[in-house]
C-alpha cells in the first residue's frame, strides 16, 4: 500500500468512526431519558477493557446494545470502566516495549462516548508496594504462576500474555516479565477496586466480554469469590450475531436436548449453509479465512499418488483463547504435533499434509509462534512422507478431507465438518464439540497415541450415523440457537468492527434478542434463541 492510499484508508477510518460516534452519542442520549429503572431490581454490571480501543469492535457493540435494551426494560444498569485504570493493559501494549505507556485518553474518549447518559464507575490504578516488592525479583516460572492475597494473578494474566505476544511459549526474557510484572499489578489493582464495586451495588449478575483477557478475568474472578453470576459473551458463528453464557463463552458451552432432531425446514437451511461453507464462503467476527479456495496443484497430485494413505493434519493458532480449554491431553498443541510426527516417521506408506490456519497471518493477530516456524526448526519438512501447507496457501481443506483416509485435529471446528463429510476423525484436544459423540477423543494422550498407530495401521471405524447427527445437531445449535442477531448493526469499513444505525431506541423494549438475555438473566434462560416455524426465513447464512 502506498502513502496516498494509506492515508486514504486512515482519513476514512477516523472520518467513520467520528459519524459513529455522533450516532451512539445521539443513540445514548435517547436511551437515558427514556430508561426508568426499577428500584426493587439489582443492578447489572458491565464491564469491557479487552474488546477495543478507539473504535466499536463487535463485542463493544453487543454489549452496548445489550445494555440499552435493559435499561429500556428498567433494569438498573451499571457501567464499571477504565479511566487510566491499569498500569498496562493488553489491548494498551507494545509487544516490541512493554514499558511504554497504554494510549489512555483515546481509549477513555470512546468509552465516554459508548457511555453517554448512563451510570458509570470509573476506576484508576493503584500500586501495592508489597505486591512490587514481591515480584521483583521473579522469574517467569514464578510469574506464570504466581499468587498474592489469595488471588492467581499468574494464571489469571497468562491467556492475555500469550494472546498479545502472538505465541504459546512465552520467552523468558527482560520484555516477558516487564510485561507480567506490569499485567499483575493492574490485575490485582483491579481486584480490589472491583469488590469496592461490588459492594457498594450488590449487583445481580456481572456481564463482561470474553473472560480469557486479564481484566475481564480479574472481574470474573472477583464477582464468583463473591458468589455473584458472571455472563461472558463473544462473537457468534454467523455474522453480526454474538454468544452469551453463564459458562466460558470461549469454550462454548452449549446444552442440545437429547430428543433434539432436525427437521425438514431445519436441515435444508443446513444443507444451504454447509454448501457455502465448503466453498470458503464464510466469517466470523467480521473475519473471512478464505479468500479463495484453489485446486491441488500438480506437484501435490504427484506427491499423493506416490502413497498408499493420505492424512491431513489440521493445527489451530496456538496463542488462541479457545487454547487454554483445549490442552487437556497434551500441554499445547505443538507436544501434539511432535507425537504425530514421531509417528509419521515411522509409517512411511501415508502422507500427512500438515495445514497451517489461514488465520496464524491474519493482519494485526499474526503469529509469532508459528506452525510453519516449528516446522523448519524441527526439520519437519525433510521427511518425505510429509507435506506442509503454509497459512496462506489456500488449497481446499475440504478436497484433502474427501480424498483422505481419516483426519487428525487439535480442536478445529473442521473436524466436525470432516464427520459430516463421512470421515473418521481423530481429535487431540478438547474442543466446543467433544461434548457430544462426533469425533474420537481419547481420555488420555496415551491412549490418543495407541489409537492413532491403531488407525496408521489400517484400523479405520466408519463414521456412524449417530456421529453425523450429533454434528448436524451441534451445528445447527452453534449457527441458529446460540448465535443471537444484533438488529441495527453492520459491517464497519474494517469488517472486524461495527457501524451501528439511527434507529428508534424504544424497539429494544420488545427486541428478540433482548428478550433472550434478560430471561438468561433474571428468568433462568439459557441464552438460547427458540424459532416459531416463520422466523426462520430471517436467518442469515
Amino acid at each position: 500500500m502506498n502513502f496516498v492510499d494509506n492515508f486514504r484508508q486512515n482519513f476514512l477510518r477516523r472520518a467513520h468512526r467520528h459519524i459513529n460516534n455522533v450516532k451512539i452519542f445521539l443513540l445514548a442520549l435517547k436511551v437515558a431519558s427514556s430508561a426508568k429503572p426499577d428500584p426493587d431490581k439489582k443492578p447489572i454490571l458491565f464491564f469491557k477493557a479487552s474488546s477495543g480501543i478507539d473504535d466499536l469492535s463487535w463485542n463493544s457493540a453487543f454489549q452496548l446494545l445489550t445494555s440499552w435494551g435493559l435499561r429500556l426494560r428498567g433494569v438498573p444498569v451499571r457501567f464499571f470502566a477504565c479511566s487510566s485504570g491499569m498500569d498496562l493493559c493488553v489491548l494498551g501494549t507494545d509487544r516490541d516495549d512493554p514499558a511504554k505507556n497504554p494510549p489512555c485518553p483515546t481509549c477513555v474518549y470512546q468509552s465516554r462516548t459508548l457511555y453517554t447518559g448512563a451510570p458509570v464507575t470509573w476506576f484508576h490504578f493503584k500500586a501495592d508496594p508489597n505486591l512490587d516488592k514481591a515480584l521483583e525479583k521473579s522469574d517467569l516460572n514464578e510469574l506464570i504462576r504466581f499468587e498474592y492475597a489469595g488471588a492467581p494473578l499468574g494464571p489469571l494474566v497468562l491467556p492475555g500474555a500469550r494472546w498479545i505476544l502472538r505465541r504459546h511459549n512465552l520467552l523468558d526474557n527482560p520484555q516477558t516479565r516487564l510485561l507480567f510484572r506490569r499485567y499483575i499489578r493492574s490485575a490485582y489493582s483491579l481486584i480490589l477496586e472491583f469488590e469496592k464495586e461490588l459492594d457498594r451495588q450488590t449487583p445481580h449478575a456481572v456481564v463482561v466480554f470474553n473472560g480469557q483477557f486479564y481484566p475481564e478475568a480479574a472481574v470474573k474472578w472477583a464477582a464468583r469469590k463473591h458468589g455473584i453470576k458472571v455472563i461472558t459473551h463473544e462473537v457468534g458463528l454467523r455474522p453480526m450475531t454474538g454468544f452469551f453464557t453463564e459458562g466460558e463463552s470461549t469454550a462454548y458451552p452449549i446444552e442440545i436436548p437429547s430428543d433434539f432432531q432436525l427437521d425438514q425446514r431445519q436441515n435444508a437451511l443446513m444443507d444451504a449453509y454447509l454448501a457455502k461453507r465448503f466453498q470458503g464462503d464464510f466469517s466470523m467476527g467480521g473475519v473471512r479465512f478464505w479468500q479463495e479456495i484453489k485446486g491441488f496443484d500438480r506437484a501435490l497430485e504427484a506427491k499423493i499418488a506416490k502413497f498408499n494413505k493420505l492424512v491431513p493434519v489440521f493445527t489451530n493458532v496456538v496463542f488462541d483463547t479457545s487454547q487454554p480449554h483445549a490442552n487437556t491431553l497434551f500441554t499445547d498443541m505443538f507436544a501434539w504435533l511432535e507425537e504425530v510426527i514421531a509417528l509419521a516417521a515411522q509409517t512411511p506408506d501415508t502422507l500427512f499434509v500438515l495445514r497451517a490456519h489461514p488465520d496464524e497471518t491474519r493482519i494485526r493477530k499474526t503469529s509469532l509462534e508459528t506452525v510453519e516456524n516449528w516446522v523448519i526448526t524441527n526439520k519437519v519438512i525433510d521427511l518425505p512422507n510429509v507435506h506442509f501447507i503454509p497459512p496462506n496457501e489456500f488449497i481446499s481443506s475440504y478436497e484433502l478431507i474427501q480424498r483422505s483416509n481419516f483426519v487428525l485435529i487439535y480442536n478445529s471446528t473442521i473436524g466436525m465438518e470432516a464427520v459430516l463429510m463421512d470421515k473418521y476423525v481423530l481429535c487431540a484436544g478438547k474442543a466446543r464439540f467433544t461434548q457430544l459423540p462426533i469425533v474420537e477423543f481419547p481420555a488420555t494422550k496415551a491412549e490418543y497415541i495407541d489409537i492413532l498407530r491403531q488407525r496408521l495401521s489400517g484400523v479405520i471405524p466408519e463414521v456412524r450415523a449417530e456421529n453425523i447427527q450429533n454434528a448436524r445437531k451441534f451445528l445447527f445449535y452453534q449457527l441458529f440457537r446460540s448465535s443471537l442477531p444484533f438488529e441495527h448493526l453492520n459491517p464497519s469499513i474494517r469488517g472486524t468492527h461495527a457501524s451501528i444505525e439511527m434507529f428508534d431506541v424504544n424497539s429494544l423494549r420488545e427486541d428478540k434478542t433482548i428478550s433472550i438475555i434478560y430471561k438468561g438473566l433474571f428468568e433462568g434462560g439459557d441464552f438460547l434463541r427458540y424459532e416459531d416455524s416463520d422466523s426462520i426465513n430471517d436467518y442469515r447464512l
